[in-house]
């Protein structure tokens, strides 16, 4: 049994670094994307102004009427200043407003902050005074916070093509129908399957985390054997996803148009290039359908903010649910042949 299934997972290893273009574009595209990214936002110039605003039912004065009124400027409610200033420092608002108490904070590492700060200026025309502060925590550069957003889109693109596309081509050019003659069982196949496409992701995310940190310095905040292992998970659970949309399928155009249509909304949705905050509420509730999201939020919260174990659980727990739903129903529809 085991013999079969290190010689099929062999097999897949050798076909999958036989082919060096897909190989070669596994480790440079996350670089590229991250090289590229540094170079556009090093001076974190972003679109969009976010203004997180404390107590804005408060609001009631000139000043806040006027700034609230402020066009191309997306105001955020905020609970407390330490919530505001937590997600000033991960680059989720540009600027920190209380207007009850008169007071605002800024990033000074963020030219967006200070144009916001412009804007708050102009709308005091009556020179009401606002006290200045700074963001007290340690400041996320922006792509350190894309970085590991980067890594999962990468793995979602790995595990969905790498298992539900490859394993359609095999039924549609006859390959698996050939494998049902011999003493391979389907389970068999589909862990060989699983576990070299498994293997491959942590290689080249390995090799791409290494690489970047060599070059821009990333610095993981929290346990590498917590980060690796969160990595190992949201890439298991999205090649059971692959392997659910391939266990019937034996058209590559249909699998292809099914992958793309949950790798978009996965990208989106799962904050890989921007926050969610101040989005419409059934979008932040609906990304958290996605492995992504919470394999990225709980990336994110290691590297960038040092989050323990608990700190994590419950995308942990999600992860680990949604791999044995898809696992299952993956193996239970998996057929050699197509109807």
């Amino acid at each position: 049994m085991w013999r079969r299934i290190w010689t099929i997972f062999i097999a897949r290893n050798k076909e999958f670094y036989r082919d060096r273009s897909a190989f070669l574009w596994n480790l440079l595209f996350p670089i590229l994307i991250v090289i590229g990214f540094g170079m556009i936002f090093s001076d974190g110039n972003k679109s969009d102004y976010k203004v997180g605003v404390i107590h804005s039912a408060a609001a009631a004065d000139p000043v806040a009427q006027r700034f609230l009124a402020t066009k191309h400027v997306q105001f955020v409610p905020i609970e407390t200043a330490d919530e505001g200033q937590n997600k000033l420092a991960h680059h989720r608002i540009d600027m920190l407003v209380d207007f009850s108490a008169h007071r605002y904070w800024v990033s000074e590492s963020s030219p967006k902050s200070y144009f916001s700060e412009k804007l708050l200026e102009a709308a005091s025309a009556e020179k009401t005074l606002f006290a200045r502060e700074t963001v007290k925590r340690e400041e996320i550069p922006y792509v350190e916070w894309l970085f590991p957003g980067i890594l999962g889109m990468n793995m979602m693109f790995s595990a969905l093509f790498g298992v539900g596309y490859v394993v359609v081509r095999y039924r549609k050019n006859g390959a698996l129908k050939r494998m049902s003659v011999t003493p391979v069982h389907p389970w068999e196949f589909l862990t060989a399957q699983v576990l070299s496409r498994l293997f491959t992701i942590v290689v080249t995310t390995a090799v791409v985390y290494a690489g970047c940190t060599a070059v821009y310095r990333f610095e993981c905040k929290g346990s590498y054997l917590l980060l690796a292992a969160v990595y190992t998970l949201g890439a298991f659970c999205m090649i059971n996803l692959g392997l659910l949309v391939a266990c019937r399928s034996s058209s590559e155009e249909f699998a292809n148009g099914v992958i793309n249509l949950m790798t978009w909304p996965m990208m989106f949705f799962s904050e890989v290039w921007f926050s969610l905050e101040g989005t419409h509420p059934w979008a932040q509730k609906a990304s958290l359908v996605f492995p992504l999201t919470h394999t990225v939020s709980a990336a994110r919260a290691i590297m960038n903010d040092g989050a323990t174990i608990m700190d994590i659980k419950v995308q942990l727990i999600v992860l680990s649910v949604l791999s044995a739903v898809f696992l299952l129903a993956g193996s239970l529809l998996f057929k050699w042949q197509k109807d």
